[in-house]
């Protein structure tokens, strides 16, 4: 008997070792940065970025990984601190409860082994989050509300339009004001549930990605094996975010599923993070009539910055896409959508979004579309329809 119990303090203690050490050690492997800050832009370009009242990201899953947000830390892509020193305003942070192993953008399998069960249980999470994905999704959500009352009268939880209003007032007597938008990368979170519907958004979720790399009871993955469009449950869930004034994001979804939310929604929705497929041709990516599509129907397309939405030359295609958006649609519908912290390598973490400026008037971009792709379309298109 004495054996067994040493045998488990062994092992309890060998846990809690490796839930202090190993999570750092993956989140370092997975969400590179492939130059170090910091980062240096012409005289221009800094000056300008640094005017501009309001910077917008549309896509960052750093909840998924255990840091304290609160603090500055010298891996990763965002937090708090670095957020507040890049002069951003708002922060769209994304829950990812379910993400399979071997996850490509041609094909996956809904049943696939999970990498994030394997995740929670070496980041120490409470065991109720090990095999449920509802309770991973409202463990994440109240982690971002603790960080925002660590954070205290410097960050802001955007429930409503009211609240971006607050953030906007508040910038401009304090730009160290933040903000962060709480969203749902894949509705499999759900769990094929309404009620669960009602309770994120209790929980405080106001954006919702139908899909991520699976299908799930909503319809078709872009990455999946149906191709399949809206079930009559994914309908469902459409209309009820409508009703609740909730941003629908068509990012992974399969081109059935995108027409389907189109025809489906009564408000304008967006793609939180994308390349444009004549820019590259991925699964992943928007068609020319897609982007047609969203802009008829008042949307925002965030562009991202890895290598497999935008090309190997990241800041080249980044920028190339955001010129094939402008020329098809105008300014009005381009917006940054980064999918930093999204087991992704990135050129730069969010301090180096001025590089993003630099690149836009080295082609061309006036100040006043700058500006819009900054975050002015991302914060009309809130206050329109939070």
């Amino acid at each position: 008997m004495k054996k067994i119990i040493l045998f488990l303090i062994i092992l309890f203690v060998l846990y809690w070792l490796g839930t202090m050490t190993v999570p750092s050690m993956i989140e370092k492997s997975s969400n590179t940065v492939k130059e170090a800050a910091p980062y240096e832009v012409s005289e221009q370009a800094m000056q300008l970025y640094q005017s501009l009242d309001f910077v917008a990201d549309l896509h960052c899953d750093a909840l998924l990984w255990g840091r304290d947000l609160t603090q500055k830390a010298n891996f990763g892509h965002v937090d708090f601190p670095r957020m507040q020193e890049a002069n951003v305003a708002l922060q769209v942070f994304t829950i990812v409860s379910k993400s399979p192993k071997g996850q490509n953008m041609d094909f996956n399998r809904a049943d696939a082994q999970d990498n994030i069960t394997l995740l929670n249980i070496v980041q120490g999470r409470p065991i109720s989050n090990w095999f449920s994905l509802i309770n991973r999704t409202m463990y994440q959500s109240k982690k971002l509300q603790d960080f925002a009352n660590e954070f205290g009268e410097e960050f802001i939880l955007i429930k409503s339009s009211a609240d971006l209003e607050r953030l906007i007032q508040a910038r401009k007597s304090n730009q160290k004001v933040i903000g962060g938008l709480l969203g749902i990368e894949g509705a499999h979170a759900l769990e094929g549930s309404m009620e669960n519907l009602e309770k994120v958004y209790e929980a405080g979720v106001r954006l919702i990605g139908p899909v991520h790399f699976f299908d799930n009871e909503l319809g078709g993955s872009a990455h999946g094996e149906s191709g399949e469009g809206l079930t009559e449950f994914g309908k469902a869930v459409i209309r009820r975010m409508n009703e609740l004034n909730m941003i629908i994001d068509l990012a992974h979804v399969s081109p059935k599923m995108f027409d389907d939310i189109l025809e489906v929604s009564e408000k304008p929705v967006m793609v939180s993070h994308t390349g444009i497929r004549a820019v590259l041709n991925s699964p992943r990516n928007l068609s020319d009539d897609q982007i047609r599509r969203l802009a008829e129907k008042g949307g925002i397309i965030g562009i991202a910055f890895f290598d497999m939405a935008v090309g190997e030359d990241e800041i080249r295609g980044i920028v190339a896409s955001m010129k094939r958006v402008k020329n098809l649609v105008g300014i009005d519908h381009v917006a940054l959508g980064s999918d930093y912290d999204g087991s992704v390598a990135v050129p730069f973490d969010i301090t180096g979004l001025p590089i993003i400026v630099e690149a836009l008037l080295q082609e061309g971009f006036t100040e006043e579309e700058i500006r819009a792709i900054m975050g002015e379309n991302v914060q009309r298109f809130l206050l329109n329809n939070l």
